[in-house]
């Protein structure tokens, strides 16, 4: 792919062996100099494919430059947890570049991100407010910048920040190169393509309707008030070293965790109630395995990349489809195995045969579990299949990150 060595050592560094489809299709494009538009859902291992060869740019056109300290790279993205993978992911791959990047985000005090701006910065990762706040008090100048990477676009629009990201593309340079990925393409997406990129290509990978074929599902029909004592029981499994639970509501997840607590099961939530330290904190004891369950929302799961995360448990089933598959995408991600468990009561039914609509097969139920409903209340939902119990299995060992750290373990099989 015409990667320079220092990149390459990296990528070895990190047991990269081949790219996935959407690093194969984008490094080319990006390094040609042309703008992109990449469609992609989670875990397609896109930070990678931008990242890579944002990189490479930089760190050829720094040769042939003076040594500044104007901000070069602008990558935009919703969350602070995106965030900060984000900057991990280039401090990995530049590792053995002379390049500096930088993360910063709301919620904690600015001190330290000024400081570090005023020493100079080749790439900034940041979430629209913070950024928006340190251009008005001259803290960020972008007016030398040449690459701009818009990234979770449509989360951007469901989470309200896409008048910041328009304030934030008339301020910036004219004259760039712009990278705009986003997982699907509704039409407010679709009008801001239209007006920030220029003569791009397109790469689209993995539908939005389709669920990674390494995910192994299940659906559970339980009562509503036996569903903490069905969560406490799949959780004896030892097999589960970890676990994603999503629930719908932010005092949802608050009430799970208490449940699992209660029931002597290490676990802690992720919301957009907590503050950014307790949302860091949560997430780095739940990536080193000192909290065995990490309880999110939607907005808050979203980008959360952790590495042999193996099982995802949707507690609540989601009410827009589309939010199933990004849920799910948490396991099973780039080649890797992945187990997902959905829980459905009475009222969900409706949200089980809308799901199972989009991505066009049946998801296979579990009925031999101790909270099963009874044959009465059952919700009838078409072509679902039965099929004996499912206890929850290991996996074998696989390994991700920064999007798509790694593939599985077994390199003989030619994925990354």
């Amino acid at each position: 792919m015409n990667l320079i060595e220092p990149i390459l050592q990296a990528l070895k560094t990190e047991g990269y062996t081949n790219p996935t489809p959407i690093q194969e299709q984008s490094i080319p494009v990006i390094l040609q100099g042309r703008d992109l538009l990449g469609c992609g859902q989670t875990g397609t291992g896109k930070t990678a494919a931008f990242a890579i060869p944002v990189l490479q740019l930089l760190h050829t056109s720094k040769k042939d430059k003076p040594a500044g300290k104007s901000i070069k790279a602008l990558i935009l993205t919703p969350t602070r947890e995106l965030a900060i993978q984000i900057e991990e992911s280039f401090a990995a791959y530049g590792r053995h570049l002379n390049l500096k990047q930088l993360v910063i985000f709301g919620g904690v005090s600015q001190h330290p991100q000024t400081q570090a701006l005023r020493g100079g910065v080749d790439i900034l990762i940041a979430t629209p407010g913070r950024l928006l706040d340190l251009v008005q008090q001259r803290f960020i100048d972008l007016s030398q910048l040449e690459y701009f990477v818009l990234d979770e676009a449509d989360r951007m629009l469901d989470m309200g920040f896409i008048h910041d990201v328009k304030k934030i593309v008339n301020i910036i340079p004219a004259k760039r190169q712009t990278l705009f990925f986003s997982a699907t393409m509704p039409t407010e997406i679709t009008k801001l393509v239209s007006t920030i990129l220029h003569n791009h290509a397109r790469v689209e990978v993995t539908p939005v309707s389709s669920t990674a074929e390494t995910i192994r599902q299940s659906i559970y029909f339980v009562e509503k008030s036996d569903k903490k004592n069905l969560l406490a029981h799949l959780l004896k499994d030892t097999a589960i070293k970890s676990a994603l639970v999503f629930t719908r509501t932010k005092h949802g997840a608050d009430k799970v965790v208490k449940d699992l607590v209660r029931a002597g099961i290490t676990a802690e939530a992720i919301h957009g109630n907590k503050s950014q330290n307790a949302r860091q904190r949560a997430l780095t004891n739940f990536k080193s395995f000192q909290t065995r369950v990490l309880v999110a929302t939607d907005i808050a799961a979203r980008g959360i990349d952790v590495n042999e995360l193996s099982h995802v448990i949707n507690f609540e089933l989601p009410n827009v489809p589309e939010t199933y598959v990004h849920r799910i995408g948490r396991t099973g991600r780039a080649g890797a195995n992945g187990v997902a468990f959905s829980f459905c009561d009475q009222e969900e039914k409706e949200y089980l045969r809308d799901i199972q609509k989009l991505i066009n097969q049946p998801i296979p139920v579990v009925n031999d579990h101790p909270f099963a409903m009874t044959a009465a209340s059952l919700p009838t939902v078409k072509s679902l299949p039965q099929t004996p119990s499912q206890k929850p299995h290991g996996q074998r060992r696989s390994f991700r990150g920064g999007d798509s750290r790694r593939y599985s373990a077994n390199r003989n099989s030619g994925r990354k």
